[in-house]
């Protein structure tokens, strides 16, 4: 058989036009990603957000905690990135919609949400109160609805959008040391939400997935681990270590990204291989 080069044929298309090659590279139009849980300074939501801004995201920045979200607004600012912190309760409706209200005003159209925000429940099955009940499934329950829907309302009007909520591998394990029976209870529900959204949404062009992080090395888990602790921990874990924030980040990252269309009702488990299924 000859080296030369063959002569497309007749159905042969030939190579890309310079046109159709500077379409496939070029930068996409300003959009931004709305991330929840940016308090905390060992928190996930922290490390999501700046590996969204190294994407090419605009932020909005949302937490409880209003001195956090205003720090670390200031140094993605500083970073050169168009972000906006706004301090919200993500458990009241009228909170989020005033903070969704900044959004429109101050940044590109929301194409993304990753919700990171959620409070952990050390509290036993028969000790737990109405009262905290209802504080941590209103914000990692409800709050995952209400800034499902008003993200969702504005992505449906442009034909497309990426959201991902963030569950637990307690709903899978009733909880264990830091988290029981209410956190349970709540991120079981996430996946329930994570599944309907994905139904009810996927043909207005919005796709709804979630993670399920394993043992990540952050405050929720009560603190900065010790070396003993991560070592006990890690036993159980095929990959032999437990998870940083940037593990997580970068399957955020990929599961809001322009390729992940076709990756939708996903309950997507992070955690070193500890729970298969």
């Amino acid at each position: 058989m000859s080296n030369r080069e063959l002569a497309p044929g007749p159905d042969d298309p030939g190579p890309p036009s310079t046109e159709e090659i500077e379409t496939v590279v070029s930068t996409p139009e300003p959009r931004t990603a709305v991330v929840t849980g940016v308090g905390a300074p060992r928190g996930i939501g922290r490390v999501v957000a700046q590996r969204l801004a190294a994407d090419g995201w605009s932020l909005a920045l949302l937490d409880v905690d209003t001195a956090g979200v205003a720090d670390f607004t200031g140094q993605v600012r500083a970073s050169g990135v168009q972000a906006v912190g706004i301090a919200t309760d993500i458990a009241s409706e009228i909170s989020v919609a005033a903070a969704f209200e900044v959004v429109d005003a101050q940044l590109p159209p929301v194409a993304g949400l990753a919700n990171l925000a959620g409070v952990a429940c050390p509290t036993p099955l028969l000790e737990l109160t109405v009262g905290e009940w209802d504080r941590v499934l209103g914000v990692n329950a409800t709050g995952a609805l209400l800034l499902t829907q008003h993200a969702a309302r504005r992505m449906a009007e442009r034909g497309t959008g990426r959201i991902v909520h963030t569950s637990s591998v307690t709903a899978l394990d009733g909880g264990g040391t830091f988290s029981k029976t209410a956190y349970a209870a709540a991120k079981a529900a996430v996946l329930g939400l994570t599944r309907g959204g994905a139904r009810e949404l996927g043909p207005l062009g919005i796709t709804v997935n979630c993670i399920l992080p394993g043992p990540i090395d952050t405050d929720i888990m009560g603190g900065q681990l010790s070396d003993e602790r991560k070592t006990a921990m890690a036993a159980g874990i095929p990959v032999g270590r437990v998870g940083q924030p940037a593990d997580i980040a970068a399957v955020i990252a990929f599961l809001l990204s322009d390729e992940a269309g076709f990756v939708n009702g996903v309950s997507l488990n992070v955690d070193g291989g500890k729970h298969m299924h």
